[in-house]
C-alpha cells in the first residue's frame, strides 16, 4: 500500500497518510484515458455551427424566368444551391456533439490519472486547509509557502466557498469538489493539491 507525506501550510512534513490502493495504485491504461479525454472535448464542442438550406434563405417563390427560349438552364427559384446567394447544401447545422461512455470505463480512467498524479509525485496532501477569507493574496501565499508552482487542481468541499472566489482570480489554479474531478483535468494539471480530510471523501466516493 502506498503512502504519502502530509504537509502542513509551511510544507513541513506532519505525518503521512496511506492511499487505497484500488484507486492510486492501479495499472495506468493509457488507451481508456485517451477515450474519456476525447469523450469530455466532444461534450465541450459548442455545436452552434449553423446555414441555411433553400427553404430558409431569404428570396422570392417567384419563377426568375420563363422556362423556354431564354437561352439559359432552366431555373425555377433564385434560391437554388446553383445560384449565388442561394441555399446551402449539407451544411452544418447545430447539433449536439457529446455522447456517453460506461461509468466503470470512466471510474477506470479516473483511478489511472490519479495513479499517474502519485507516479510523478504530483499528489500534494496538506493537513487541513484553512478558512479562507475570500481573498486572492491570501490563497497566492499558501500555495507560495508550499512551494507550488505550474498549473494546480485543487480539491476541496462544495462548503468551502470563500476559498473558490478566491481562486477565481488565479489563472493557473483550478478548484474541483472531490464529485467533480475528471480525467482531462486530472493530466492538465501538474500538481493536485488537497487535505486530509478532502482525500478521504474522494476515496469514498471513487472507490
Amino acid at each position: 500500500m502506498a503512502s504519502v507525506k502530509v504537509l502542513d501550510l509551511n510544507g513541513r512534513p506532519t505525518g503521512s497518510v496511506d492511499l487505497a490502493p484500488g484507486i492510486f495504485e492501479t495499472p495506468v491504461n493509457g488507451a481508456i484515458l485517451h477515450e474519456v479525454v476525447l469523450m469530455q472535448q466532444a461534450g465541450r464542442r459548442q455545436g452552434s455551427a449553423s446555414t441555411k438550406t433553400r427553404g430558409v434563405v431569404s428570396g422570392t417563390g417567384k419563377k426568375p424566368y420563363k422556362q423556354k427560349h431564354t437561352g439559359r438552364a432552366r431555373a425555377g427559384s433564385n434560391r437554388s444551391p446553383l445560384w449565388r446567394h442561394g441555399g446551402i447544401v449539407f451544411g452544418p447545422l447545430p447539433r449536439d456533439y457529446s455522447y456517453g461512455m460506461p461509468k466503470k470505463k470512466v471510474r477506470g480512467a479516473i483511478h489511472s490519472a490519479l495513479s499517474t498524479k502519485v507516479q510523478e509525485g504530483g499528489l500534494i496532501v496538506v493537513e487541513e486547509l484553512p478558512a479562507s477569507d475570500g481573498k486572492t493574496k491570501s490563497l497566492a501565499r499558501i500555495l507560495e509557502r508550499l512551494g507550488l508552482t505550474g498549473k494546480i487542481l485543487l480539491v476541496a468541499g462544495a462548503e468551502q466557498d470563500l476559498l473558490r472566489r478566491a481562486a477565481g482570480n488565479l489563472q493557473h489554479l483550478m478548484v474541483l469538489g472531490p464529485e467533480s474531478i475528471n480525467v482531462r483535468d486530472l493530466l492538465l494539471h501538474e500538481k493536485l493539491l488537497i487535505a486530509r480530510r478532502d482525500l478521504v471523501r474522494l476515496e469514498e466516493i471513487w472507490t
